[in-house]
């Protein structure tokens, strides 16, 4: 007998289909449904940003939630572009996929993550 899982399925069209609106390739989306598929907890996650449009900040690494590690992949981006403001042409999906890879890898190697958060984002560091 095979147990279809139609809710991971569903998030897993969803990921395909976001990953194409925001420009993300293929290795990268099937990196991102590895880490979804390895960690429940994020998968509900993603989940829940899928049904709400919004980020679920009920699971952390140390004291990070996920609208934090959206913000600094803002910033980032922000810095990158040398803009400092949150543009319009700021593609608000793909930083959502990131922030999501981000927190899998955070998960895995935490104080790596960490002395990269905390050390803050001069012009330098991008």
């Amino acid at each position: 007998m095979i147990i279809f899982d139609a809710r991971r399925m569903m998030a897993y069209e969803r990921l395909k289909e976001l990953g194409a609106l925001s420009g993300k390739d293929e290795d990268y989306l099937e990196e991102l449904w590895a880490e979804f598929i390895a960690d429940a907890e994020l998968l509900g996650a993603f989940a829940y940003y899928l049904d709400n449009h919004s980020l679920y900040d009920g699971i952390e690494c140390k004291g990070y939630g996920l609208t934090d590690l959206y913000f600094y992949n803002m910033r980032s981006y922000e810095m990158g572009q040398d803009v400092g403001k949150n543009y319009a042409d700021c593609d608000k999906e793909a930083l959502v996929l990131d922030t999501f890879l981000l927190m899998a890898k955070m998960r895995r190697d935490p104080e790596k993550y960490v002395r990269k958060l905390e050390s803050g984002l001069g012009m330098d560091r991008v």
